[in-house]
């Protein structure tokens, strides 16, 4: 049975630093497109990075809002993939979750494509 893990939310005051951790088991997600959505209350699930594979190689992919703030990584030694949030803001207060699709390729934005999800972490930024 495949788990994903995630670690390292929290509260933290804008413009400060938080780095999310995945670690999947059950799987080896190696060629498979892992990533991140979000979900403040009262909103829908959003993307905010993936990273996935192409013909061309290792792909990413960030939502515009998180662009040039957040980093995606992944360690295939460890199955994991990480997510560090820089120049945090209060709008990306939300519910993190890591998520892995079933097929092997590249990332995708909307939540139907993803199989696999965690239970979520915190993430609270205060202004």
């Amino acid at each position: 049975q495949v788990y994903l893990k995630e670690s390292g939310g929290g509260l933290v005051q804008s413009g400060g630093s938080l780095r999310l951790s995945c670690a999947a088991s059950g799987r080896n997600f190696n060629y498979y497109a892992m990533g991140w959505f979000r979900q403040a209350p009262g909103e829908e699930r959003e993307f905010v990075a993936g990273i996935g594979w192409t013909r061309s190689g290792e792909e990413i992919g960030y939502a515009d809002s998180v662009k040039g703030r957040f980093t995606i990584s992944r360690d295939t030694a460890k199955n994991t993939v990480d997510l560090q949030m820089n120049s945090l803001m209060p709008s990306d207060t939300a519910v993190y979750f890591c998520v892995a699709r079933s097929t092997r390729g590249e990332v995708a934005d909307y939540p139907k494509a993803y199989t696999y999800w965690g239970q979520g972490t915190q993430v609270t930024v205060s202004s």
